[in-house]
């Protein structure tokens, strides 16, 4: 099916516009149907990638890459002017416990000692 040129210069203005709407209406049903093939593709890609271990979409990194789950670390350190600023001991020191040690304190006197807070902990054998 091909048009020349000639031929859709010299065709008046409502046929040239009945055929612009009927080519807009294939083009449409095209794409949704397209649309609709690829998103099919892909939850069939995402069902079988769900299958290495349930919903990985919030255990990925920056590279796509599957994150294994790290166990819960409970704080070791508490700040006694805010009870509720505690620090696990990983990664960066928070900024109160870097000023109170600036201060000339050391971090044993912020551990936490107390049995209360290993209630949920499992004991080691």
């Amino acid at each position: 099916m091909s048009i020349k040129k000639l031929e859709l210069e010299s065709m008046p203005i409502d046929d040239l516009w009945s055929f612009h709407e009927r080519i807009s209406k294939i083009l449409a049903e095209r794409i949704t149907s397209e649309k609709q093939e690829l998103e099919e593709r892909l939850a069939v890609l995402n069902h079988g990638r769900n299958a290495f271990g349930g919903d990985l979409a919030h255990s990925l990194d920056s590279n796509n890459k599957v994150r294994r789950k790290y166990p819960r670390v409970f704080p070791k350190y508490r700040n006694p002017a805010a009870p509720s600023e505690t620090w696990s001991g990983r990664g960066k020191q928070p900024r109160w416990l870097v000023a109170a040690i600036k201060s000339g304190r050391k971090i044993d006197d912020f551990r936490i000692r107390d049995q209360a807070s290993a209630k949920g902990r499992r004991q080691r054998a």
